[in-house]
């Protein structure tokens, strides 16, 4: 009988390994939309005792991507550090920036071994953080639930890989399946309490919340989080609108001067209506327009991608919605269901191309229940 070839160390982790890396990612998930434009890492440094492994410092990327999340671990344990484990999401950086590299102060510490999710593709690190942690005698272990390192750090895989960010559209629809009633002096209320707070929650989880001018004028929303104690993780308001028909006496641009507020619109637009745009504090950006004169999204995702921005939460109506899923930029889709159907002929939610993407774009990943309403979470997977 021929022999079975042993599974490399790569090839599966041990469960203290998986146990502890899920601990690193929990604590990254917890700064998501907090740190652009660097990814939100989560680090546990982890020693052997005799009575088995104790974590001996945690370590989460700071609000504005400084300092990462190796270091602020390293440098809780201090001289504890030396021999131990350190647990990271994301490959520890190679590259020089406002501090040395994370990689350099890993080998400084005296770590002994280290295990992380995913690499970097970044070309500044791509692998080289690893090949120095190696060069070192730091034993190195990835690809421990790869997966879901992904997920965490999606953001900044599609805004390195494909220079746009991650983007997910939300949709809310009627249990018969309209997102409103087709008047637009008629808003349509579709989900409860317990529903609006999870969506305000998945907000602060976001760099952007995008809408398009229609909705913005219809709605005149505030697109801040009213989470009690949360209200500083309000994501920059991103409004398409291609020839600058927003409102000035809306709600986001009087509040413009406190609370980021973007608007994208064509390189024709009027430049007085900017100009009053920017006075009252808003940020005005101009991409190429499309043959229908349209605002290019692929664009506009660009250039939100160029100013640090890795993760979009499109909130726009069915049209804005159709528009990102036709030009293959969404990656994640989060339907929610109210508990009520509308009754009436109404506009619908999803559009033609819009189902036809779900159905063989997505998968859905899981289904949550806040109060009576039902969210939907599906992923690209093609």
């Amino acid at each position: 009988m021929a022999k079975q070839a042993q599974p490399s160390p790569n090839d599966e982790a041990h469960d203290a390994d998986r146990h502890f890396m899920a601990r690193a990612l929990a604590i990254g998930y917890r700064h998501l939309g907090m740190t652009w434009p660097n990814p939100s890492v989560g680090a546990v440094l982890v020693r052997e005792t005799p009575d088995g492994p104790v974590i001996i410092s945690e370590g989460i990327t700071a609000r504005g991507g400084r300092p990462h999340a190796e270091r602020v671990a390293l440098e809780a344990a201090g001289e504890a550090a030396r021999g131990a484990t350190l647990y990271v999401t994301l490959e520890p950086c190679a590259h020089i920036g406002r501090d040395t590299p994370c990689a350099n102060a890993v080998v400084a510490s005296g770590v002994s071994r280290v295990v992380a999710g995913i690499l970097d593709p970044d070309t500044r690190v791509a692998g080289q953080g690893f090949a120095r942690l190696r060069d070192a005698g730091i034993a190195v272990h990835h690809g421990v639930l790869a997966e879901d390192a992904e997920r965490l750090h999606r953001g900044h895989l599609r805004r390195v890989v494909l220079k746009r960010p991650a983007i997910t559209l939300k949709m809310a629809r009627t249990r018969d399946g309209f997102a409103g009633s087709g008047d637009p002096q008629k808003r349509l209320i579709i989900t409860g309490d317990a529903a609006n707070a999870r969506t305000h929650l998945i907000r602060a989880h976001s760099d952007a919340i995008l809408i398009g001018v229609s909705t913005a004028n219809a709605d005149d929303p505030h697109l801040g989080v009213r989470l009690p104690g949360m209200e500083h993780r309000s994501p920059v308001r991103v409004v398409f609108d291609s020839f600058l028909r927003i409102n000035p006496d809306l709600q986001m641009v009087k509040t413009a001067v406190t609370m980021p507020t973007w608007v994208v619109t064509t390189a024709e637009a009027d430049r007085v209506k900017e100009a009053r745009l920017r006075d009252a504090g808003v940020d005005v950006l101009r991409v190429a327009s499309r043959t229908d004169g349209i605002l290019d999204p692929v664009e506009a995702m660009h250039r939100l991608a160029e100013r640090g921005i890795s993760v979009v939460l499109c909130e726009g109506g069915p049209t804005l919605a159709a528009a990102i899923a036709e030009c293959d930029l969404a990656d994640k889709i989060i339907l929610v269901t109210g508990a009520d159907p509308y009754g009436a002929p109404g506009l619908p939610a999803l559009s033609p191309s819009l189902e036809h993407k779900l159905t063989h774009d997505f998968r859905l990943r899981t289904t949550e229940w806040a109060g009576r309403d039902e969210f939907s979470f599906y992923e690209r997977v093609r």
